[in-house]
């Protein structure tokens, strides 16, 4: 028996810029409202879950754009037609419900529509895919897969590979305790890798041999492939001072650095952490700290966090608001020890002054994972080279913050460290792996969230000729365009979503300084 349609809006009451948001109660009783998305193309009505799949962003409050949905909050994209996914993060499809538009009158069944995605489906190839990282870039690639509908092996081999997860929460939630580590959410549906016929390896590559088609695990297993997709990421490099290995010296990059980062704060007194580098991940750090009331001194070269991705006015805006909290900033210093018995107890900077340390944090960068492939050429800093569709030698595809990629509409070969762009990049290697022409086209987009504000970065640019900035940087609600050769290269945001939504989708092509004010201010 059908469902009874239910009568939910006006078509004359929907933008073809927005989506609106609507609930739905149950056909039984005492059931749950559900929300729908309602979007209007053309002279129909579309209708999906309201919330993104990959964080529960509400898509009502993002923007239309091109044919396409963008979420609010990471940017994520799927098609206006259809549901199906567009950008990461999230890693599949909206779900889809019947939209009908009688008499004026938008009515919606809550039987959900058969989805177009691939279905688990019993092997029919013998060819192998190997996907060697097992982080962000690993989980896009296998999802990828099954959707471009290979049906060949898939083998995931990784630290991570038996649930791999959201790093980024690490340092924006876990650290504060408003999510403990074993709750930062999979990035895949727990039953996906049973349901899609995916081999799951807990082991590093030790050794990949781009020639033969051969790799060689941690385990000593050994996995001939078809094609293979590197995304290792980064290797955190070390701090190679004295007292670097002493006990309450930390790195952030895994649930485990998490667990020691909190069980070094447990205890009684006032605990005072030093973090050293005042990059993305370090400043995420210190707003989890402070808001756990921990003293917090930040120790970096440079004059000013952030100046040689976003200018210095925009530099000077972020340290303000990290000393407005409570954050101490050592600048244009280095640490050249740290002391203390079996525990660090203090950090000696390069001037010879002394900071109490109860607890250390590093955050001095990282270096790309790719020491296992001989034979492949790297970059001075250790990357690899791949062009548009991520190919790096015959067979083999790299991704995420081993590759330096050329940068659409641009000149410029580079490498990002930045999850989405590695999900980005994932995606493009998985299609041409199963036999789908791609390239990669997007537009790279970050964000990073410091005292309950979300900062987002999109577009990429390097020494930019001017920075233009709309709004108040000191009350942290600006959009700030920068510009090169004439045109916006990239933006900088807060408290603008949905104007970074459409500027998500635009910025595919060329865009004037006014030609983004305009799609800003629609």
């Amino acid at each position: 028996m059908s469902p009874t349609p239910h009568k939910v809006a006006r078509f004359a009451d929907l933008s073809a810029e927005r989506g609106k948001r609507v609930c739905i109660k149950g056909d039984e009783k005492d059931a749950k409202e559900i929300p729908i998305l309602l979007v209007r193309d053309g002279d129909a009505v579309r209708a999906y879950t309201a919330e993104c799949p990959h964080a529960g962003g509400p898509l009502d409050e993002g923007a239309i754009c091109n044919g396409r949905i963008v979420c609010p909050w990471h940017k994520g994209t799927f098609e206006v037609r259809d549901g199906s996914l567009v950008e990461p993060p999230p890693l599949k499809a909206l779900t889809r419900y019947d939209a009908t538009v009688r008499d004026g009158d938008v009515h919606v069944s809550l039987q959900p529509v058969e989805s177009s995605a691939p279905k688990a489906k019993a092997r029919t190839n013998d060819r192998t895919m190997l996907i060697v990282g097992a982080g962000a870039a690993g989980a896009a690639a296998c999802a990828a897969l099954r959707e471009a509908g290979f049906e060949g092996r898939i083998v995931l081999a990784g630290n991570d590979a038996r649930e791999p997860y959201d790093r980024t929460s690490l340092s924006k939630f876990t650290l504060a305790g408003d999510m403990p580590p074993d709750d930062v959410p999979p990035l895949l549906d727990p039953d996906f890798f049973d349901k899609h016929d995916i081999e799951r390896i807990e082991a590093q590559a030790v050794h990949l041999d781009a020639k033969e088609r051969r790799a060689e695990l941690a385990t000593g297993m050994k996995i001939d492939y078809d094609a293979a997709l590197v995304c290792t990421g980064g290797i955190p490099r070390p701090l190679g001072i004295p007292g670097a290995n002493l006990e309450h010296v930390h790195m952030l990059r895994t649930r485990e650095d998490a667990r020691a980062i909190l069980a070094s704060l447990e205890g009684e007194g006032s605990k005072r952490a030093v973090i050293i580098g005042a990059s993305f991940i370090g400043l995420e750090v210190a707003s989890c700290l402070r808001k756990r009331a921990i003293d917090v001194t930040v120790v970096a070269p440079g004059k000013v966090p952030f100046a040689k991705q976003f200018g210095e006015r925009i530099g000077e805006m972020f340290k303000r608001l990290h000393e407005k909290n409570g954050v101490t900033f050592h600048m244009n210093s280095r640490i050249s020890a740290l002391r203390g018995g079996n525990a660090v107890r203090e950090a000696i900077l390069d001037s010879g002054e002394k900071l109490a340390a109860d607890v250390v944090i590093a955050g001095t960068g990282v270096e790309p994972a790719t020491h296992f492939l001989p034979g492949v050429a790297l970059e001075e800093d250790g990357g690899v080279r791949v062009d548009a569709t991520m190919l790096a030698a015959p067979a083999l595809y790299a991704a995420g913050d081993i590759a330096h990629f050329p940068l659409p509409r641009s000149d410029e070969s580079v490498r990002i460290e930045h999850w989405r762009v590695a999900q980005q990049h994932a995606r493009v290697a998985a299609y041409n792996m199963a036999g789908s022409a791609r390239e990669y086209v997007g537009v790279p987009y970050f964000w990073t969230y410091h005292y309950e504000k979300t900062f987002d970065y999109l577009g990429h640019v390097k020494e930019p000729d001017s920075i233009e900035i709309d709004g108040d940087l000191a009350t942290q609600h600006f959009i700030a365009f920068l510009m090169k050769d004439g045109r916006v290269g990239a933006v900088v945001a807060c408290e603008h979503d949905a104007a970074v939504c459409r500027l998500a989708e635009a910025m595919r092509e060329p865009l004037t300084l006014d030609d983004a004010r305009r799609i800003a201010s629609a």
